[in-house]
């Protein structure tokens, strides 16, 4: 179906729609990565200091897989009233959750404080972490893409997507800074503390551009529609987004799911093991790798936008099935590089890795918020991807460094990635091409026909 129908935006409105994105997306990534980068290089000794070192780091992954347990339910909860209430009011509230959680992290007493309750307040404030994150990123992306050009939604729904880069970005070059200008101990006692409570300021700056925007007008036209269906004689009552979502969209969700598996599984790997793996097997220092990972985000959030706009033009098919076949084949090379101990070798292994990474996640925004039906996109979106991220990016760097632990070899890690691939080729091979979607057009069939008779091309809400 055409998607003409659908106005741009006022030129002058759609960079602000697209900042209030993207600058939540990479305060509450920033958050996210901070973590998981700690958690790599210090919470091992500071949360489960009586551990082995590689045991330790297991623990402190544990934790980290955590945050991923919580998603879902943030999926659920977020979407469910993002849906009823707004994408603007959900999103104001993720950040927030994320910001306060992040900053509560940076006061937590240690081990050594007060023993065993340390490990457990870390594992609840992660928890709220996940929660947040969760409910954040389809909130984010929808309101870019139901605010754009539908000609360009694949370019402009992307930016949101650079806030994971970005927010990686920032969160390793907090590291990385402060490794590089206070000595270890320092680093261990005290100075891990700051990136965790540079999120409160952070927080503030996001609300106040987050605040300034306007509400989907897509979403209030399809909430205009609802309304004046269920007012008119012998209407029943609304159906719960989850509900329709399960009835009308329950093989978007499992394709969404599936395009989500080497997505997911391949960037935790590349970004957040590759600082055990480096550290450990490579004989590099953590000040190297986080510089190695550090420029090799710095491209990444490049690239993105760049593969959002390709998608516009031939798809977003063909751009994601190449990243996920492209990122499997990668593998192999990729710690070899890493092996050879060079800082050359690891920022290009990373760097590579990365850019096809891009190639999945820059088309995904769009992708996913052109499968789902207006009044049930937050929560079709959000669920195919969050559900996704407890089976994939959750348990990624813990599998990773469990089959080191065991094999002491990178190949089994390299099969795991590749056998993700593999799923994710299948889930969007079998998808239908959504870049000629409207998604302004509503159709109130959606609403009454039988359980499982849309197909991924129907018309959508």
């Amino acid at each position: 179906m055409s998607s003409s129908a659908t106005a741009p935006p006022a030129p002058s409105r759609l960079p602000r729609i697209v900042a209030a994105s993207l600058i939540g997306t990479t305060i509450e990534w920033y958050d996210f990565f901070l973590y998981g980068s700690a958690a790599a290089l210090v919470f091992n000794k500071l949360f489960f200091p009586d551990s082995d070192p590689l045991v330790g780091t297991l623990l402190s992954f544990l934790t980290y897989a955590v945050g991923f347990a919580a998603r879902p339910l943030g999926a659920l909860v977020f979407g469910h009233y993002g849906d009823r209430l707004g994408r603007k009011k959900l999103l104001v509230l993720s950040l927030l959750l994320m910001g306060g959680a992040t900053f509560a992290i940076g006061l937590l007493p240690t081990h050594a404080t007060v023993g065993a309750a340390a490990p457990v307040l870390l594992t609840v404030l992660r928890l709220v972490q996940g929660f947040a994150l969760g409910g954040e990123w389809g909130g984010a992306v929808l309101l870019v893409s139901e605010h754009g050009d539908a000609r360009r939604r694949g370019f402009w729904a992307s930016w949101p997507q650079t806030g994971a880069p970005a927010g990686q970005l920032l969160a390793t070059g907090v590291l990385s800074l402060l490794t590089a200008v206070l000595s270890d101990s320092a680093f261990v006692s005290w100075g891990w503390r700051i990136p965790f409570l540079l999120s409160g300021v952070l927080v503030i700056v996001g609300l106040w551009i987050r605040l300034s925007v306007d509400e989907s007008p897509v979403f209030q036209q399809a909430l205009a529609q609802a309304e004046a269906r269920s007012s008119a004689p012998g209407a029943g009552s609304e159906k719960l987004p989850l509900v329709s979502v399960l009835r009308h969209h329950w093989r978007d969700v499992l394709i969404a799911m599936g395009a989500r598996m080497a997505e997911n599984i391949s960037y935790y790997v590349i970004t957040a093991f590759i600082l055990v793996y480096a550290t450990t097997s490579a004989g590099v220092s953590k000040q190297t790798a986080l510089n190695a990972v550090l420029i090799a985000s710095a491209v990444h959030f490049a690239v993105i936008p760049a593969w959002g706009a390709l998608s516009d033009r031939i798809g977003r098919r063909p751009v994601y099935l190449l990243g996920a076949a492209g990122v499997g084949l990668w593998m192999f090379p990729f710690f070899a590089l890493t092996d050879t101990g060079g800082f050359g070798n690891l920022v290009l292994a990373v760097t590579v890795g990365l850019v096809l990474h891009g190639a999945m996640y820059a088309p995904q925004a769009a992708f996913f918020s052109e499968m789902f039906a207006t009044r049930m996109r937050y929560s079709g979106a959000s669920i195919g991807a969050q559900f996704a991220s407890v089976a994939a990016g959750a348990p990624a760097p813990l599998i990773a460094t469990a089959l080191l632990s065991e094999y002491d070899s990178s190949s089994p890690i390299t099969l795991y990635v590749i056998g993700a691939s593999v799923l994710t080729l299948i889930a969007v091979g079998v998808a239908k091409e959504t870049r000629q979607r409207d998604l302004a057009r509503v159709d109130s069939s959606v609403e009454t026909e039988p359980a499982g008779t849309r197909t991924a091309d129907a018309p959508i809400v």
